[in-house]
């Protein structure tokens, strides 16, 4: 096998299993990790998170309408440029955010049962590495 077929298996054991974990909550995976750079950032941009998450800046904005017809997320126009549009969780969302975050918790620690912290602290370095060649191969 090759890296991309041990990536995609990868992948889709997380994101299936995240999916099955957040649906009853009416949300998607992308939902999910949008919340969570938006809680860990404190506020950002529909720009900031197009170059963070794996989809293009049309998504995005459906994603974040989608979340803020929800009372997750709401938007804040910034007073010295109004084109600019702030996005922050909403107490909703970050209480929501923290439920599905402990779902997820307990989703990995399946995942990743019987194996070692060393074998974990490998793998995780293993795939900072290649995130790190991949992002050194972008830059211009």
């Amino acid at each position: 096998m090759d890296l991309g077929t041990y990536v995609g298996g990868l992948g889709n054991a997380v994101y299936k299993g995240i999916a099955a974990e957040v649906a009853p909550y009416d949300l998607s995976p992308l939902d999910v990790q949008l919340m969570m750079i938006c809680r860990e950032m404190r506020e950002c941009t529909a720009t900031r998170l197009a170059q963070l998450l794996p989809v293009d800046a049309s998504r995005v904005s459906r994603l974040v309408t989608g979340l803020a017809d929800k009372g997750l997320l709401r938007r804040r126009r910034l007073r010295s440029d109004r084109r600019i549009v702030m996005l922050r969780l909403t107490p909703a969302g970050e209480q929501m955010i923290a439920d599905v975050s402990e779902r997820m918790q307990m989703y990995y620690a399946k995942l990743t049962e019987g194996f070692t912290e060393h074998e974990m602290r490998a793998f995780s370095n293993i795939a900072q590495g290649i995130v790190s060649n991949y992002e050194a191969m972008e830059e211009p």
